[in-house]
């Protein structure tokens, strides 16, 4: 295998049970289901440029310990491709175009928005009300059975929430309520934001809106116990594009770069939709808002958000880039916004919210996460890979970053090349990092990848569970508690 042979295609679907070499602990028995790119060209001829445009892939990795009675501990392993629309064109040869692949006119690709939005559903699985969704930024959503994997339909709502053309990649929980939040971009003479929420029985509820001249591309947002909070980058798409005669370039390169607008931050009130704060900074582009909490009776808002300097960490990741190592641009740095909303007489409408940053941490980092415990809270410790400055290769390492003291701890055994790790919280822990850490590592001279399993506290491995296949790059996952061995291993 070569360096980057993370992005090659995998085109075997497999159902297994894998022996573990360490200890798994006891109460670590639910799923990692993860989701990405599986395959980028296939035995039909058709083929993407960009790495977000894989066909989407999701795995099952589900926790079987020896103390839950049933022999040595194991790890039960599936994955499988969704069976899409995008699917069923690429593997019959009638693919045009994804995110970053293909020409198209925009007038047609807003219609199809319109119709049937693409369902190349390959960034996160999520969990609304009782259905397990694969998601990407199409308002399309792809159910999928969470034992089998196999692709049970498409889901559409019948309600009055506004919809768009267009959705954020990353839902926020609010564990507290149990709400799931969202929002999408509508293309129009007056394009808008609207947001909106889903109780924990799957019903929807519109939040509010938002009116913007030029919509920004926003992957993710910002979630607090009382407030929405969008990050309106300045890489903005004109709406009058749409009405352009002729075959034009890919859909996300019709975004254009415009540093001079600055960053808006657009705080919105949970309750009423009102929007109470909406400050400019400097001009600076993220994919993935880590965490965010409130603090000074509700009248700060902090959020750490991973940025890059402008948006050519898009341009950086098509696939001819990231198999030459030319990946400069992914690299990240974590930074934490505080917004001032102002006193409670001042935060609705008079007084002047301001906005300041904090870099917390500058040696190189990707799809940072923290423990779902912390969601909507103040969080102490930040999952993430860690990268080398400058860029030449993926991520060497998983970190964890303590935000309090600073302080870095490093894990690099296991594999070549990592993965995002995801934090999962022991049921009856104490501290925020009483957990697990659970990530996948290449090694690329076996040829295969790896499942570890990493003390939260510690950051040393506990366990690790050899893949039958080498694992291409993919982007998140979800622990599920509640997918189990026995509800279909």
């Amino acid at each position: 295998m070569d360096a980057h042979s993370g992005f090659h295609s995998l085109h075997e679907e497999t159902a297994t049970s894998l022996p573990v070499t360490g200890t798994l602990p006891e109460w670590l028995r639910g799923s990692l289901v993860r989701n990405g790119p599986g395959a980028f060209s296939f035995p039909s001829g058709s083929s993407v440029d960009h790495w977000f445009d894989g066909l989407a892939m999701v795995y099952r990795f589900t926790f079987d310990p020896a103390g839950a009675g049933n022999g040595p501990d194991t790890v039960h392993y599936r994955n499988r491709f969704l069976r899409t629309d995008a699917y069923d064109e690429a593997t019959n040869g009638r693919f045009e175009g994804g995110f970053a692949t293909g020409e198209t006119t925009l007038r047609s690709r807003l219609a199809g928005f319109l119709t049937a939005p693409y369902d190349n559903t390959n960034i996160i699985a999520e969990r609304i009300g009782d259905a397990y969704l694969a998601l990407t930024e199409s308002p399309r959503k792809v159910r999928f059975d969470p034992n089998t994997l196999e692709t049970t339909g498409h889901v559409e709502y019948d309600d009055d929430v506004p919809v768009g053309q267009l959705s954020c990649a990353h839902l926020k929980r609010d564990p507290a309520t149990g709400a799931l939040v969202n929002v999408d971009t509508a293309f129009g003479r007056t394009s808008q934001y609207h947001v909106y929420a889903w109780t924990p029985t799957g019903d929807r509820r519109h939040i509010g809106s938002v009116d913007t001249d030029k919509p920004a591309y926003m992957h993710s947002f910002a979630l607090t116990p009382r407030y929405v909070v969008l990050t309106e980058f300045p890489l903005r798409l004109d709406p009058r594009r749409f009405l352009k005669p002729g075959r034009q370039a890919p859909f996300i390169e019709q975004f254009e770069w415009e540093p001079e607008r600055g960053t808006r931050i657009i705080v919105m009130d949970r309750t009423t939709g009102d929007v109470v704060a909406e400050p400019v900074t400097e001009a600076v582009f993220g994919f993935h808002h880590v965490n965010a909490f409130e603090r000074a009776g509700g009248t700060e808002i902090v959020f750490d958000l991973e940025t890059v300097p402008d948006a050519t960490t898009i341009d950086s990741l098509y696939l001819e880039n990231v198999r030459a190592g030319e990946m400069g641009a992914i690299v990240g740095e974590i930074e934490r916004f505080t917004v001032e909303l102002g006193t409670e007489t001042t935060r609705y409408g008079s007084g002047d919210p301001t906005v300041s940053r904090e870099m917390i941490y500058t040696d190189g980092s990707a799809l940072p996460t923290v423990s779902p415990t912390r969601w909507c809270r103040p969080h102490r410790y930040v999952y993430a890979m860690g990268l080398d400055t400058p860029v030449t290769e993926w991520a060497r390492r998983v970190v964890k970053l303590d935000t309090h003291s600073g302080t870095v701890q490093r894990f690099d055994a296991g594999g070549d090349y990592f993965i995002e790790p995801v934090f999962v919280p022991a049921p009856d822990g104490d501290a925020e990092d009483d957990g697990v850490v659970v990530t996948v590592a290449l090694d690329t001279e076996a040829d295969r990848s790896r499942l570890l399993v990493l003390d939260g506290d510690t950051f040393e491995e506990r366990a690790r569970t050899p893949l039958p296949h080498a694992v291409p790059f993919d982007f998140h996952g979800r622990y599920f508690p509640e997918l189990r061995a026995a509800s279909g291993d």
